[in-house]
């Protein structure tokens, strides 16, 4: 709950891996995704939740967390909307996006 007795959307976060810089997203993902879909996704995503990457991406994404490299995630909204966070090596920038945007 909030402060003014609301039910948040997303649990609060234990340990955050990773800065995010500044959170940017596409027209179309945030036509697309709730803010609940957004926020859940970058809790997770921060957390070193990668979702629902192939193994391959997931070892990579381990390796970047020590190597200062690109970090993506693939989630799914509560409606089946794939989509991808990334957060650029520089750890400036994440973006929220559908693949059809990349």
């Amino acid at each position: 709950m909030d402060a003014s007795g609301s039910e948040l959307p997303f649990k609060p976060m234990s340990h955050a891996k990773f800065r995010l810089g500044r959170i940017v997203s596409t027209p179309n993902a945030l036509a697309r995704l709730t803010q609940s879909d957004i926020l859940i996704g970058i809790q997770r995503h921060q957390a070193g939740d990668w979702g629902d990457v192939k193994e391959p991406d997931r070892q990579a994404n381990d390796r970047a967390l020590i190597e200062g490299t690109r970090l993506l995630s693939v989630y799914h909204s509560a409606k089946g909307i794939k989509f991808w966070i990334i957060t650029e090596a520089d750890r400036r920038v994440t973006t929220v996006l559908l693949p059809e945007d990349y």
